[in-house]
């Protein structure tokens, strides 16, 4: 089960996911609130933290997460202290039930990785695209608009006719007819 630990919380935080099964994981630690009680609503213990990336509303919580549970945190960017593990682009790993594909998605940020199961057809996005066509921004440092672009193209291709469930950094998930989006992010990150 996949569970958005964020979900109503008002300040400026990613969406926090937990996933139950085989790893108990997150995906992203969000900031500027204590996640730690909500995670214990659920569970006790924690296998790993995966990162989509490294900016401040995705790893904000991470000391809390690691003092309460004693977990190592995965991402793409082992230079940064948030990073415990590597993971590098087409690596497998284990989040929940499935197996899930880490795809190197620059654009947003440098390190920035999506994670997608064939399997189970569902999509951690993180900030390369968001519901109703919305994507990332690139204004920040290491924001690069081709490199987006690409990026989506390249997820595009990855996922194929699998996907069915698109959990985003931001704002809701899609679990309704989720390549529409992807698609329409695709054309409009081109065009803004």
């Amino acid at each position: 089960m996949i569970r958005n630990l964020a979900q109503g919380i008002r300040v400026f935080t990613s969406n926090v996911f937990l996933v139950d099964g085989e790893t108990t994981a997150l995906v992203d630690a969000g900031a500027n609130f204590d996640v730690v009680p909500k995670v214990r609503e659920f569970t006790d213990s924690l296998d790993a933290v995966y990162l989509t990336h490294t900016h401040p509303d995705h790893i904000g919580n991470l000391d809390g997460i690691r003092d309460a549970f004693d977990v190592q945190t995965w991402g793409y960017d082992t230079g940064n202290l948030a990073v415990d593990k590597r993971i590098d682009d087409g690596e497998r790993v284990q989040i929940g039930d499935d197996v899930f594909e880490a795809v190197h998605t620059p654009g947003h940020k440098d390190d920035h990785l999506c994670f997608f199961s064939r399997g189970s057809g569902v999509c951690f996005a993180g900030d390369l695209v968001f519901a109703n066509g919305g994507f990332g921004r690139t204004d920040l440092p290491e924001g690069d608009r081709g490199a987006l672009v690409e990026s989506i193209d390249r997820l595009r291709e990855v996922v194929g006719d699998d996907l069915t469930e698109l959990h985003t950094g931001h704002g809701p998930s899609v679990t309704t007819r989720p390549s529409e989006d992807l698609e329409l992010a695709a054309r409009a990150a081109r065009t803004r």
